[in-house]
């Protein structure tokens, strides 16, 4: 995860950020007036922006996005969940590129399983973050927003990444753009135990997702258990060490 502090020592990063979030932001504010849930999250074709900008800029886009979605909260949806969107879109981005490995972007077509699984994750992560956050401010229950966010981030992007991606990968590729590119080899180095790491992710993102879900909608039963939020922390916990060891 160095990669994700390092990038703010180089100028073409902090371009790629800055690019990312006035990209991300000027697609979701036309938006605000078609919300799914009112003043909480609205229809968002702009999701497929972390995942496509995560994959080309990395760490940029992983920022961009995330400042780019606090920068679309302030015409309509700021509060105490913005918070926890702020560091869901980041992850919706970051995890999309570290799943992809920095192969090439240029064997997409070769690889759609990965593309899938890195896009699944992303949207898992992000909503378990939104969720447990409206979950644990009693703003909205878990099962809604979570569901709500999932299917925002996962449907806009398998439908248009890989065209936005076919459109976008032979400039970037061009003009040098892409964040190995831009970056150090000794800064893009991944983390100290990345394979660890993914499986943590995957542990974390889905499990927490899936099990909230179930939870939630009284599919499971914990006898005990002191609340949703509570059964939700170790999932979560597990994701954010696993994005550290990344």
């Amino acid at each position: 995860m160095r990669e994700v502090w390092r990038m703010w020592n180089y100028s073409g990063m902090v371009v790629l950020t800055v690019l990312t979030a006035g990209i991300f932001a000027a697609i979701l504010i036309p938006f605000k007036g078609i919300p799914l849930i009112p003043g909480i999250t609205e229809l968002r074709p702009a999701n497929v922006i972390p995942v496509v900008f995560g994959l080309l800029f990395g760490p940029a886009g992983a920022w961009g996005s995330a400042f780019g979605n606090l920068i679309g909260d302030f015409f309509g949806t700021l509060g105490v969940g913005s918070f926890f969107g702020f560091w869901g879109n980041f992850l919706a981005a970051y995890l999309p590129y570290k799943v992809w490995q920095g192969r090439p972007l240029a064997e997409l077509p070769k690889r759609p399983v990965r593309f899938v699984m890195a896009v699944f994750l992303g949207a898992w992560a992000c909503a378990l973050v939104v969720g447990f956050g409206v979950e644990a401010f009693k703003l909205l229950p878990f099962s809604l927003i979570a569901l709500a966010v999932f299917i925002n981030n996962a449907v806009v992007a398998l439908a248009l990444a890989p065209f936005l991606l076919k459109l976008l990968i032979p400039r970037v590729s061009r003009w040098d753009l892409y964040w190995t590119e831009q970056m150090d080899p000794e800064d893009c180095r991944p983390g100290p135990a990345p394979a660890l790491g993914l499986a943590l992710a995957w542990l974390g993102a889905g499990g927490g997702f899936l099990g909230g879900l179930a939870l939630a909608l009284g599919l499971i039963t914990i006898p005990a258990l002191p609340g949703l939020t509570a059964a939700l922390a170790p999932f979560l916990a597990a994701l954010l060490v696993g994005c550290l060891l990344l």
